[in-house]
């Protein structure tokens, strides 16, 4: 199997170059390593200059689902792992998902067990977050339980089902995976293969109502063979939405859900 990992990042100078070196540092070798800098106003591109054998891509701040579809539509391999720039990988995680897709031809898409850092101790991983595996399409309806920067997947599911959904400013992973999910099994590595450092920046802890993206994704399965627990599932987030909006007086959040609910289940 040949790899293209692609890390995409903005304004990490500080953490790229130890995840660009996890990468490096694998049993198993990557063959291709893209860095889509989504223009970074640090001294990424300074760093960058002193690393030998990664592919640097360029582009304007557009956002993190357009630097990775960036990163897949330039990746020479069918294969394709991502690795966010303030992650890291184990020695072994690439190797052990490559002999597992060996063994496992007709799986396409492969994730792997967690291990949270906050501070350099671990994080208790929630148990609501347990791994998907299998035919798990429902699994994925609650929240995001995959990790980006653990798993491997050929390309040919992006040619498939499409690419990340650039209209989101977050949750484009829990859309992703809803998508996958739909049509393909999920194979999982439950030893944790990957680390995931807590407490830098995340642009998802900043964005108020998160369940709105989560709905939108939601809404495009309302007639798949899972319409009743996707409605199921709407309903639940939309309740969620209209109680904090009561709460802190958003009547635009108000409006909208209320009569989400009221168009669901008439």
């Amino acid at each position: 199997m040949k790899i293209s990992a692609i890390i995409p990042t903005f304004n990490r100078a500080k953490l790229l170059i130890e995840s660009i070196n996890s990468i490096k540092q694998q049993t198993y070798k990557v063959n291709e390593i893209i860095i889509v800098d989504d223009g970074s106003t640090d001294n990424t591109q300074e760093i960058l200059k002193n690393i030998k054998d990664i592919r640097i891509i360029k582009t304007k701040n557009l956002g993190v689902s357009h630097a990775r579809n960036i990163g897949i539509k330039n990746a020479k391999n069918k294969w394709i792992a991502f690795l966010d720039s303030d992650d890291l990988w184990l020695e072994n995680k690439i190797e052990n998902q490559v002999i597992f897709h060996e063994h496992n031809p007709d799986i396409l898409f492969s994730h792997t067990g967690e291990n949270w850092l906050r501070n350099g101790k671990t994080i208790k991983y929630p148990s609501s977050l347990t791994k998907p595996s299998g035919e798990c399409f429902l699994q994925n309806i609650s929240t995001c339980k995959i990790a980006v920067s653990s798993i491997i997947l050929h390309k040919s599911i992006f040619m498939d089902i499409g690419f990340f959904d650039e209209n989101l400013k977050v949750c484009e992973d829990y859309d992703l995976w809803l998508r996958i999910s739909h049509k393909y099994n999920i194979g999982l590595i439950e030893e944790e293969q990957i680390v995931k450092n807590a407490g830098h920046t995340q642009l998802s802890s900043s964005i108020f109502a998160i369940d709105r993206y989560h709905i939108y994704s939601l809404q495009k399965f309302l007639d798949s063979k899972y319409k009743d627990e996707v409605r199921e599932e709407i309903l639940k987030k939309c309740n969620i939405l209209v109680r904090g909006a009561k709460k802190h007086k958003n009547l635009k959040i108000l409006e909208k859900y209320s009569k989400m609910i009221g168009d669901i289940q008439s």
